[in-house]
Parts: structure tokens; C-alpha cells; sequence
């Protein structure tokens, strides 16, 4: 019979040790290495998320208790608490983003060769942009103040509608507005990005349309405009108007400066919705359909804090807080891979709560993933087996 290790050691076989000891190196995350090497970390760190443990006594105790189990990881044993601690204080959170990266560049290869259930026709990358703050306690997280009475940071997220994959995270403070975060971003040309109305700046509007960026958003009601041309609506459509605008306030009337205004009437709630976008060609209801594709990054946040640590960090250094944090990203980019490849119709959340059960079960993880029902091949040979017959008795 076939034989396997832990399904967790499995997991951790999707990250190539030699990738993750060059990105080590390349952060120089070892520098000052007393015998816990930073794989060992990484370990702690994606049991802590995959695991659900709340403190660093759980993770350090579910670790210790697995029987021996930890060779098959790579770890000779069981970290002790303040060793962790330390180790989330002063290894360099960056060499998680780049770990992050380098399963994102794996998850971005199977979709390409396999496809991610794309939805729409168009050929444009669709990215929706947004943020979440994660609150903290500012008596413990005093370097994260967000409010006089609060503290908080910061997930900046881009999610790519191809796959559903996070494909950029950043981590800040809560006071740091969406708008900065965007404006550093660099986008390539026939891009599709999809926000919300918080990102609401004309003069960046108009710096996307001059790279060729499109974009989909939510215009704001005192919004003053001129409008250019008005289109015919579609018939027996949700679309209640379709003109081509500008902003005298910032541009003048000319081509380079020209947006779309589309209003849609939602046909449940009688709600009228208006919509601003700088691509002239798509039709009024793809429009209004990109923008509701925007709701996926809203439900990605919600699955990342009720599926993962996120709620409670066990460090309050702002390095083991972004550790943890992306530690999570690379937990439901992990999740979000075997998702895609399991032929079984997994949740998101019922994924995390069965492997959580079975982290350190010995079992192929592939074939569990596609019949997580149906029992072990070894298990059925032995059922199928004839019990032996008994010596009658004289």
C-alpha cells in the first residue's frame, strides 16, 4: 500500500525549500539566528492560522503534542513560547510578503493553464480595490492609534476576479487613507479596476485614463458635471439614463477627460444607482454588472476574518502583527489553491474547518480532497476482506 505523510506536511511541500531559503537570504532573515531557523517560524505561524490558535501556548502546545509527527515538517521539535515571540518581534515581516508572492506566482500559473471561472467576455484583467481595518486594543498596539480611543491597521487588498486570488496586500495604519495606498500602485495598460466611492478623486480619474486604465466606480450624489452626449437606453432594461460627462472643476472639454455616467434602478429595492466609468465602449448593463462583481473582495474579507487569525494576534510589536497578518494572506491563498484544484464543491469555510481536523491525519491530500467522504483506500481493502471462518465444535 501507498504511503504518506501528514496532510500538513504535505501543505508545506507546495513551498519549495529552496525558494523560501533564497527568500531568507534575500531579507537576511537569519542574521542573528540562535538555533530556530525561520522555517520553524513559518511552521508556527501557518499552524497558528490553519490550526486556529488563539495564543502562542497553542500553538507551541498543538505542535508538541503531535507525537513526533514534526520530522515529517522539517522541525526537529516544537518551538518554546518566548522563542516564537521573539522570533515574530525581530524576523523581518517582508520575507512573509515574499513567500506570499511566490505562491501567488504558483496560483497565478494554474489558473492561466487550468482557467478561474471567468465570468466575463471582455478580455481585460478585472481587479476590484479596496481596504479593511482590523481593530487592536490601543493600550497594548499604542504605535497603531486610530481613533483618540482605539487602534487599528490597515489591509489594502487587490483581488484578481481571474481565480478570485489576492494578487497585492499592504499593511498599514489606520489612518492611512485608501487614496495614498491606490496612487502608489502601477497598473498595466487595458487594466479594469473596480472601487468603491472612497477612492473618489477626478484628478486621478483623469491620471488613469492617460494610462489607459479603465475603471468602474460609484459617483458621488453633489457631484458637479457637464454632460457631453446622451445614449440611448436599452429597452425594457434596469438602465434609466447613459451619458458621456466631464468635470469642469479639474479638465476641459476634451476627449482625454470624458466619463461615462450610467444610472441603473435595482429591481428589488427600487434603488437608483449611479455609476462612473472612463470606458466609452461597454455597454451600460456590463457596467453596472463590473461594479456588483465588486461585492467578491467584500465577501474575500469576510472569509479571511471569520476563517483565520485575525482578531486576536499573539504579538504586539507592529512587526509580529504584520507577520501574522500575512501569514493569514498566504493560509487562504493556500486554501484558495486547493479550492481551485479539488474536484469536490468546497466552501471556503467548510475547506478550513475539515483540514483544520485532519492536519495531521497520513493521508494523500489530493485524493482527500476530491472524496473527503469516502474512507482511505487501506480502510476499504481491509472492510472488503472475508472474516475467517470458526472451527466448529464437537
Amino acid at each position: 500500500m501507498p504511503r504518506f505523510s501528514s496532510i500538513f506536511s504535505q501543505l508545506l511541500q507546495l513551498f519549495p525549500r529552496s525558494e523560501f531559503e533564497q527568500a531568507v537570504r534575500q531579507h537576511a532573515a537569519e542574521r542573528h539566528m540562535r538555533g530556530f531557523a525561520c522555517w520553524g517560524q513559518f511552521i508556527a505561524m501557518l499552524f497558528c492560522q490553519l490550526g486556529q490558535a488563539h495564543s502562542l501556548r497553542e500553538i507551541c502546545g498543538g505542535l508538541a503534542a503531535t507525537e513526533g509527527k514534526l520530522k515529517h515538517l522539517g522541525l526537529s521539535a516544537a518551538p518554546k513560547r518566548s522563542t516564537l515571540s521573539y522570533a515574530n518581534e525581530h524576523r523581518p515581516w517582508q520575507l512573509y510578503e515574499t513567500v506570499f508572492q511566490q505562491l501567488l506566482a504558483k496560483c497565478h500559473s494554474w489558473v492561466a493553464q487550468h482557467g478561474g471561472g471567468k465570468k466575463f467576455r471582455f478580455r481585460n484583467r478585472l481587479l476590484s480595490l479596496d481596504a479593511t481595518v482590523i481593530d487592536l486594543c490601543l493600550s497594548l498596539y499604542d504605535w497603531a492609534q486610530f481613533q483618540r480611543t482605539k487602534g487599528a491597521v490597515k489591509l489594502h487588498l487587490l483581488l484578481d476576479h481571474d481565480g478570485y486570488l489576492p494578487s497585492f496586500a499592504v499593511v498599514t495604519t489606520g489612518k492611512t487613507p485608501d487614496l495614498k495606498v491606490a496612487r502608489q500602485l502601477q497598473w498595466e495598460a487595458g487594466t479594469i479596476l473596480v472601487f468603491d466611492r472612497g477612492y473618489a478623486d477626478y484628478e486621478w480619474f483623469i491620471e488613469l485614463s492617460g494610462q489607459k486604465v479603465f475603471f468602474v466606480t460609484r459617483l458621488k450624489k453633489n457631484a458637479v458635471y457637464e454632460v457631453v452626449e446622451q445614449r440611448k437606453v436599452p429597452p425594457r432594461s434596469a438602465v434609466v439614463c447613459d451619458e458621456v460627462i466631464y468635470f469642469p472643476s479639474h479638465a476641459e472639454a476634451r476627449r482625454e477627460s470624458f466619463f461615462r455616467r450610467v444610472e441603473v434602478e435595482d429591481p428589488d429595492s427600487g434603488e437608483r444607482l449611479v455609476f462612473l466609468t472612463n470606458h466609452l465602449k461597454l455597454s451600460a448593463t456590463t457596467v453596472a454588472a463590473i461594479y456588483r462583481e465588486r461585492w467578491q473582495v467584500e465577501l474575500f474579507f469576510k472569509a479571511l476574518k471569520q476563517n483565520l487569525r485575525l482578531k486576536t494576534f499573539v504579538g504586539v510589536s507592529a512587526n509580529a502583527v504584520r507577520t501574522q497578518l500575512f501569514t493569514a494572506l498566504i493560509a487562504i491563498l493556500l486554501l484558495r489553491y486547493l479550492q481551485l484544484r479539488a474536484r469536490h464543491g468546497w466552501s471556503l469555510s467548510n475547506l478550513t474547518a475539515l483540514l483544520r481536523q485532519q492536519l495531521f491525519v497520513y493521508r494523500d491530500l489530493w485524493s482527500w480532497l476530491d472524496e473527503p467522504f469516502e474512507p482511505p483506500p487501506q480502510l476499504t481493502a481491509m472492510a472488503a476482506q472475508l472474516p475467517l471462518p470458526l472451527m466448529a465444535q464437537g
